[in-house]
Parts: structure tokens; sequence; C-alpha cells
């Protein structure tokens, strides 16, 4: 049996574009790890991660990095976000 990509948001709890990404990904029913970027170092490592984006939230759907707000919007609205959120 596979198990479902690990799906992680770096968000900020004051950031309207997080509460968004958020409320999708509880729509379809996916648990997800969030982070909180508040902590420099902590953003810094998001940052390395997401290749320089300082923005929040960043998205990653295992090692898949999605983007943000819009970026898994637009995924969804395009039907490729369900595939990815798929066991592997």
């Amino acid at each position: 049996m596979t198990a479902k990509p690990h799906v992680t948001v770096y968000t900020t709890p004051y950031c309207p574009y997080c509460h968004a990404a958020k409320a999708l990904l509880k729509r379809k029913g996916v648990a997800f790890e969030e982070i909180d970027v508040q902590d420099p170092a902590i953003r810094q490592q998001m940052m390395i991660r997401a290749n320089g984006r300082r923005t929040v939230p960043q998205i990653f759907i295992g090692e898949t990095h999605v983007g943000g707000s819009d970026d898994i919007h637009e995924l969804d609205r395009r039907g490729k976000l369900d595939p990815l959120l798929q066991p592997q």
C-alpha cells in the first residue's frame, strides 16, 4: 500500500492567501503540515527549499514545490491538483 504524499504549507497567521490555500486543501480532505515562518531562521529554510521565494504560502506536495495560493488554485482549476495528491 502506498501513502499519500506529505503536504507542507509554510504560512503566517495573518496571511489571507495562506488561509485560502489551507481552505482549499481542507475542502479536499487533505491533511497537511503547517509551518509558521515568523521566525527568521524558519523563513530562511523555506526560502532555500522554495528556490528563493520569500512570500507565503509556499506549498509542497511531497518534494514537489507547487508554489503559492494562486498556483495551487490554478492547478485545481486545471484538474492537475488531485493527481498530485494521490498515493504514489
